[in-house]
């Protein structure tokens, strides 16, 4: 059971605290920008090259899973956002409120929602499907989602602008990464781990950006010990409240063991290899530090509560087996 943070959050903390310390300015910050923005299209082009098809096809007649996984994401966190905002008035005010907001409108996860699932054997097929429409779906909704609760709360909105630089930046790379998926696919799975620090590098990137910018408009000077302090009870707590419902409403529900499971690792996922960089493209450069940090902050909950589940769901799973074999002796 591990309950410190992975190498990849431990390299985002340490991203943060050089920020803080040697910020990226001036023409620097410009070319960082341009080098950050094409590493972004190259993460998005992976993730369309990975996409298998046959998976989808095989994994696509569970539209019920899909369906269940989708309004989770996009409808169930939304409305818990904005719920948050009247039920802590206080915290509505919160530097951070932007990026739980921001957070609640995010797609699933792909690797670790799938990773998870098959640890605990649940439907991997279907983990696949869901996961990765999620962020399909996800590269319009957000943005859309981000401009209608924004626009309510008097904040910052999505521009024509932004949604063209979405399209252009982080959807055109995906469609062109899974329009070659039959010719490299293959080879970008088979060196998944090789290429995945494509995927963490630029994240890190964007991270790094995000603070350096942050610190320059005086972030830290805005932030309180009391204000982290509820950010990460509110993560904590939502986290806590979508594995309950997920869990509790699949099984009313009537789906199967592993379908349940596949809801509940895909359903309460949130995206920070999507979060990261969309946040980038949406929010002005002063925004995005205090809006990625709940992200990653939730991030890392998610991770170490899944992993736990996962297991113990894996183990149940060996006492399942262990019974079935023993009555077919």
């Amino acid at each position: 059971m591990r309950f410190l943070p992975d190498k990849f959050i431990s390299t985002l903390i340490l991203a943060i605290i050089v920020a803080s310390f040697l910020p990226v300015q001036g023409e620097a910050a410009h070319w960082f920008s341009l080098v950050t923005k094409i590493a972004i299209g190259l993460l998005f082009f992976l993730h369309g090259a990975r996409l298998s098809r046959q998976a989808v096809v095989k994994g696509i007649v569970h539209w019920r899973l899909h369906l269940m996984v989708l309004c989770v994401t996009f409808a169930l966190f939304p409305l818990i956002g904005v719920s948050l905002g009247w039920v802590i008035p206080a915290f509505s005010s919160s530097v951070f409120y932007a990026g739980i907001l921001f957070l609640c409108v995010l797609p699933s996860t792909v690797q670790s929602s799938i990773a998870f699932t098959a640890i605990a054997k649940g439907n991997v097929s279907a983990a696949i499907v869901s996961a990765s429409a999620s962020n399909i779906i996800g590269m319009f909704l957000t943005p859309l989602l981000v401009g209608l609760l924004f626009a309510r709360q008097n904040d910052a909105g999505v521009s024509l602008d932004a949604l063209l630089s979405i399209l252009l930046q982080l959807l055109a790379p995906f469609i062109a990464g899974q329009i070659m998926q039959p010719w490299i696919g293959n080879f970008i799975r088979k060196h998944n781990k090789t290429l995945g620090l494509v995927d963490r590098g630029s994240i890190v990137m964007v991270v790094y950006l995000a603070f350096s910018e942050a610190m320059v408009q005086g972030l830290w000077t805005e932030v309180s010990g009391h204000d982290l302090s509820i950010m990460i009870a509110v993560n904590v707590a939502l986290l806590a409240f979508i594995l309950w419902f997920t869990g509790f409403s699949a099984k009313m529900l009537g789906f199967s063991r592993e379908d349940r499971i596949t809801i509940i690792f895909c359903g309460t996922k949130k995206s920070l290899a999507s979060g990261a960089p969309m946040a980038s493209v949406i929010f002005p450069a002063a925004m995005v530090g205090s809006v990625v940090l709940p992200l990653m902050i939730f991030h890392q909950i998610q991770l170490m509560a899944c992993a736990v589940l996962a297991r113990r769901y894996a183990a149940q799973a060996a006492l399942i087996e262990g019974d079935v074999a023993e009555q077919g002796l």
